[in-house]
């Protein structure tokens, strides 16, 4: 990454052309990031390898209560409970990992992945720091992230599936400061730009980052969360690793007084960010967006 480079006038030009992206956009994709193609190639096959599992096998990742750190579920066309257009599994990768038993070696890479991609996503909130006028340090203080909760969903597209809508998953925000992405094949990604849906495009092993939630409210909407939805293919089976990386769930969240005054008072509310996650009646690992209770 050339935000992370010893040339000072490379890493100023890519930390000027980031903090554009943050403002217009508010997402993008990384590349270079450090993290081998061969990691990221071992936890995709190793979601797949999951997903190939029996059903009896997976079911024991069943939703039994709202204290659940792994959890595996289907998702139906509306209407059509035949219908299955997505398969997924959660689970809660920081501060604290847990993984599935099964397959073999399942664990041991998804454990591998999310240790290298938050790497890649501490560096990020360095920089995006800078991008925002403060010390690099300003966003792991403000968010605590040393126990700072994420939340991770894989899930499994199949191929051949004829619902009655080609809506994967439904428009939606994310919460958090930062969500990522990688995937084993292009396309299937929207994000509203401008009252448009634009089709995401990125390159094998890149990640695709978006402004979460929390970096919406604590910058006062600076930086704004996009809108996004996910589109059906069916073609090809397509997997993805989504991740939502949070504050501390303790950390309450709030436009920072560095991005209010007289002329731009607060947009949003604080709120704990555990609450905002359970604010509609949903739990830490169901990784839900509460946006329409944060804005004023």
């Amino acid at each position: 990454m050339l935000i992370c480079s010893n040339d000072p006038d490379q890493r100023l030009k890519a930390l000027q052309y980031l903090a554009y992206v943050c403002e217009e956009y508010g997402f993008f994709y990384l590349v270079n990031h450090g993290v081998p193609d061969c990691v990221i190639e071992r936890a995709l096959n190793g979601i797949s390898d999951f997903f190939d599992l029996t059903e009896e096998e997976k079911k024991d990742y069943e939703k039994k209560n709202s204290t659940d750190r792994i959890r595996w579920g289907l998702g139906f066309s509306p209407g059509d409970h035949e219908a299955v257009k997505r398969e997924y599994l959660k689970v809660l990768p920081h501060p604290k990992f847990e993984g599935p038993a099964k397959p073999a070696g399942f664990r041991e890479a998804l454990e591998d992945y999310y240790q290298r991609n938050r790497e890649v996503i501490i560096n990020l909130a360095k920089a995006v720091s800078k991008t925002l006028g403060f010390e690099e340090n300003y966003l792991e203080k403000k968010f605590e992230l040393e126990t700072g909760a994420d939340v991770s969903a894989m899930n499994v597209y199949p191929p051949g599936c004829k619902p009655n809508t080609q809506i994967g998953l439904p428009a939606h925000y994310d919460p958090g400061y930062f969500g990522s992405l990688i995937q084993n094949v292009n396309g299937g990604l929207q994000l509203n730009y401008k009252q448009k849906w634009i089709n995401l495009d990125m390159p094998s092993s890149a990640f695709f980052i978006k402004i979460g939630d929390h970096a919406e409210v604590l910058t006062n909407g600076k930086y704004k969360s996009p809108m996004h939805r996910v589109i059906l293919n069916n073609e090809v089976r397509r997997i993805s690793v989504a991740t939502v990386h949070g504050p501390s769930l303790d950390t309450f969240v709030k436009p920072a007084p560095e991005f209010v005054g007289e002329s731009h008072p607060p947009a949003y509310r604080g709120m704990i960010y555990k609450d905002s996650l359970e604010a509609n009646g949903y739990h830490e690992i169901d990784g839900k967006s509460c946006m329409a209770q944060l804005r004023l």
